[in-house]
């Protein structure tokens, strides 16, 4: 008997960057129009498939600013979220929680507040069309100053709601290593006063230190990644028993070098911890997995069941911020997917 088809699974997809989520077509055929030349590393779309040595952040962010490149209008910036709408759609997602770093498109639509509203709405009627509720995460960036943040805040707390088309939560992206944690805590503050989730990245690149330094600076309701708390059981078990959950990318972690295989990713150790995870693709444009690919490795590679898989969709709708009347469809929705009988 052929296993449930994780494709009708319900679930939530609370970790997608912007420019990561574009299809590879897509980018081709903008860069077409731009006349701007791809990397071949970006066209060939390797993912998981690189050498251990081919792995690591820099060439990660040299791929994706190429691709950040392509989206240089109003258009085109439409064309991101519908598309992430639908192929979040293919794959059973009810809730998608999209995050975008306004500084890198706002200078070719006229700012930030312009990019942020096309955004917005293209959300709203990428919502309507698709089926798959789609909500806004306004992220700073680690790589440009602090105060650049905070008018981020601001102008992410102006929109602030958790239906489709509304900004959600506030995020901070960008490589871990750089930039003074402690330094984006009063942007953050800005974000939690106007009732924005707060979704910073923190625990990847760097060890549990750097996690613990995020949950203490920044509040965080999710963190971004995580994934190597596991180092620290003592503080995945505060982190657990503060209610923060994870939005876990076993094959970005893999994709990225943090970890040399998919079996490498302690999933087990957070399940054992009980935290709640989010699974999420985080790009499927650089690395080449897609939102059911997490869920069929942790079958596949750590053995999870499919009562198992459940559990970690609820927790994906659960933590979401998803309105009641949503998450209660898409939680029924898990229901009745267990329910079925194992495709035969």
């Amino acid at each position: 008997m052929a296993p449930r088809d994780l494709t009708r699974l319900p679930k939530a997809h609370l970790h997608l960057h912007f420019t990561g989520s574009m299809r590879l077509a897509t980018v081709v055929e903008l860069a077409a129009t731009t006349g701007l030349r791809l990397p071949r590393g970006l066209t060939e779309q390797r993912g998981l498939g690189l050498s251990a040595d081919e792995r690591g952040w820099f060439r990660f962010q040299r791929l994706y600013d190429a691709a950040r490149h392509v989206v240089v209008t109003e258009a085109a910036m439409r064309r991101v979220v519908r598309e992430a709408a639908e192929d979040d759609a293919r794959e059973g997602s009810g809730r998608l929680e999209l995050q975008i770093d306004l500084t890198s498109y706002g200078p070719h639509v006229g700012g930030i507040t312009p990019a942020l509203e096309i955004v917005l709405d293209e959300a709203a009627a990428a919502s309507r069309r698709s089926g798959v509720e789609v909500a806004v995460i306004v992220a700073a960036s680690r790589l440009r100053h602090p105060l650049e943040a905070r008018g981020l805040a601001r102008l992410a707390a102006k929109h602030a709601g958790d239906g489709p088309g509304q900004v959600t939560g506030f995020g901070l992206s960008n490589d871990e290593r750089r930039g003074d944690t402690a330094d984006f805590g009063p942007a953050f503050r800005i974000a939690r006063q106007a009732g924005l989730a707060s979704v910073p990245h923190g625990g990847e690149l760097l060890g549990a230190d750097h996690a613990a330094q995020v949950v203490r600076d920044l509040s965080p309701e999710r963190i971004g990644h995580g994934v190597r708390v596991s180092e620290d059981p003592v503080l995945l078990r505060q982190m657990v028993d503060q209610g923060i959950a994870f939005e876990l990318c076993p094959l970005s972690n893999v994709a990225l070098g943090i970890y040399p295989d998919a079996a490498a990713v302690p999933v087990r150790s957070f399940l054992r911890a009980g935290a709640r995870l989010a699974l999420s693709a985080d790009d499927p444009l650089i690395f080449g997995s897609r939102l059911v690919d997490q869920y069929q490795v942790l079958r596949q590679v750590h053995g999870l069941t499919d009562s198992e898989l459940a559990d970690l969709a609820k927790d994906s709708i659960e933590v979401s911020r998803a309105g009641a009347a949503t998450k209660r469809r898409l939680l029924d929705g898990v229901a009745d997917w267990l329910r079925q009988a194992p495709n035969s």
